[in-house]
C-alpha cells in the first residue's frame, strides 16, 4: 500500500505543476504543429533491489526515446520509450546452513528491462525569469506515471546440499507490466532554433518485479543520461495577443478603410468631371495624391498579412499605379517594448518585405518603392501596439 501511495503521489505531481506555473508574459503556439521534438537519450541507470539489500547494483546501460510537444514556454508532455539493463544485488537467492538455520549470502543479477513513460515538463527558468528564445541554459523539472516490462522471477524451488541452499526457478515466468511513477530534472543547453543538448537525471519507483530474487515489494532505480533534442520546425512562440489589442487595431483598420472609400469617392467624382468637360473650351486637369490606408499592421511577434492587410494593399496598389511618376517608401516597424533589438530590426523589414512584395505582386512598379525597416520604436502613436506596422508614404 506504501508504494501504491507514493507513485500515486508522483502522478499527481506531473498534473499538478502544469495547472500552477505561469510566465511573466503570455506566449503561445501560433500552429497545432509548431514546437513538436524528438529526443535521442543515453546514460546508466542504477537499482536498488529492496530496502532489506540496502544497496544500489552496479552501473547499466540505458537509452531513451522521447517525442513531445511544448505547448507553452513553460509546459510541455512527452511520451518516452526506453530499453535498460537492470544489476541489482540480492541476499535472498542463495547462502548457508549456520547450525541448521539458513543465512542468505549476497548475489549479483541482472535483467533487461523496457519502459513507457508519460511526462509533464515544466521550464524552471522561463517561469522565474521569463521567456527568453535567446537563453542558453534552461533548467526544468519533469514527473508522470509510467510503465516498467520485465519478465518476472515468480515460481521458484529451494535446493539443498545440507550446507548449501539456493533459490530456482520453477518453469517459465511471463513477461509483465508494473506501473511506475517518477520525477527528474532536465538541463537543456540552447545551441541553435532546431537543436539542444540535453542532461537528465531520474528518479523512479516500481512495485518489485524481481520476484523471489528479492525480499521487497518495490524496486527503486535512478537514471543519468545525456542526449539531444531536434524541434520539427525551430523553436517558436508568439505573445499572446488579447482582444481588446484586436479591437484597437481593427478600429484603426477601419479608421483607414473610410478614408480609403472617399478617397476613391473623389477620385470617381474627378474623373467624371473631366469626361464632362468639352474640350473646345478649356481642359481641366486634377492631380490626386495617395491617401489611406497609409499603414498596414500586424499581430504582434509576426509579419504575415492578414484578410484587412491584404485588402488594404489591393486598394492602395490602384492609387498607386494610377501615379506612376511617384515614388514611395515602404516603411516597416516593431514595437520596441516586446523583444530585443536585433528581434525587432529583422522583424520590421520582414514586414516590409512583405508589404513590398505584396504591391509588386500588385503590379506596382518597384522602381516606386523604397523598402526600409526602422526596427522596434518608441510609441508613435500612443499605444505599443499601434507601432506593429508598416507605413506607406
Amino acid at each position: 500500500m506504501k508504494s501504491k501511495l507514493v507513485i500515486f503521489s508522483l502522478m499527481l505531481a506531473g498534473v499538478a505543476m502544469t495547472a500552477n506555473g505561469q510566465t511573466k508574459e503570455k506566449y503561445v503556439v501560433e500552429k497545432a504543429t509548431d514546437n513538436i521534438f524528438v529526443s535521442v537519450t543515453g546514460g546508466i541507470s542504477m537499482t536498488n533491489s529492496g530496502k532489506s539489500e540496502g544497496k544500489f547494483g552496479s552501473p547499466a546501460p540505458h537509452i531513451t526515446v522521447s517525442v513531445g510537444k511544448w505547448f507553452t514556454p513553460l509546459w510541455a508532455v512527452r511520451a518516452q520509450g526506453g530499453l535498460w539493463r537492470t544489476n541489482f544485488d540480492t541476499q535472498w537467492s542463495k547462502g548457508t546452513f549456520v547450525n541448521g538455520v539458513a543465512v542468505g549470502q549476497e548475489a549479483s543479477y541482472h535483467k533487461n528491462v523496457g519502459q513507457l513513460r508519460l511526462d509533464a515538463m515544466f521550464n524552471l527558468s522561463n517561469a522565474i525569469w521569463g521567456y527568453n528564445p535567446d537563453r542558453l541554459f534552461d533548467l526544468s523539472f519533469f514527473a508522470g506515471p509510467g510503465l516498467t516490462i520485465a519478465k518476472g522471477n515468480g515460481a521458484f524451488t529451494v535446493e539443498s546440499d545440507g550446507t548449501n541452499w539456493y533459490k530456482a526457478q520453477a518453469g517459465d515466468n511471463g513477461v509483465g507490466a508494473y506501473i511506475n511513477g517518477s520525477i527528474g530534472l532536465q538541463g537543456k543547453f540552447n545551441i541553435n532554433k532546431y537543436w539542444d543538448i540535453d542532461v537528465e537525471a531520474r528518479g523512479e519507483l516500481a512495485p518489485s518485479y524481481l520476484g523471489y530474487l528479492s525480499s521487497s515489494k518495490t524496486v527503486a532505480s535512478l537514471y543519468f543520461g545525456v542526449g539531444a533534442t531536434y524541434t520539427f520546425g525551430g523553436k517558436k512562440f508568439v505573445p499572446y495577443v488579447s482582444k481588446v489589442e484586436m479591437d484597437a487595431i481593427n478600429d484603426e483598420v477601419n479608421k483607414y478603410r473610410n478614408e480609403l472609400a472617399q478617397a476613391q469617392a473623389d477620385l470617381a467624382n474627378a474623373k467624371n468631371a473631366l469626361a464632362n468637360v468639352k474640350p473646345e473650351v478649356r481642359e481641366v486637369v486634377k492631380e490626386v495624391s495617395v491617401a489611406g490606408p497609409r499603414a498596414i499592421f500586424f499581430k504582434i511577434g509576426s509579419a504575415r498579412l492578414d484578410d484587412y492587410g491584404k485588402v488594404n494593399i489591393q486598394l492602395a496598389a490602384k492609387i498607386l499605379k494610377a501615379n506612376p511618376d511617384k515614388k514611395y517608401k515602404v516603411s516597416g516597424y516593431a514595437d520596441k517594448a516586446t523583444g530585443s533589438a536585433s528581434w525587432n530590426q529583422k522583424l520590421s523589414e520582414k514586414r516590409a518585405q512583405v508589404v513590398y512584395d505584396a504591391l509588386i505582386a500588385e503590379g506596382v512598379d518597384k522602381d516606386q518603392l523604397e523598402l526600409v525597416g526602422f526596427g522596434g520604436t518608441e510609441n508613435m502613436f500612443g499605444k505599443n501596439l499601434l507601432n506593429r506596422v508598416v507605413i506607406l508614404e
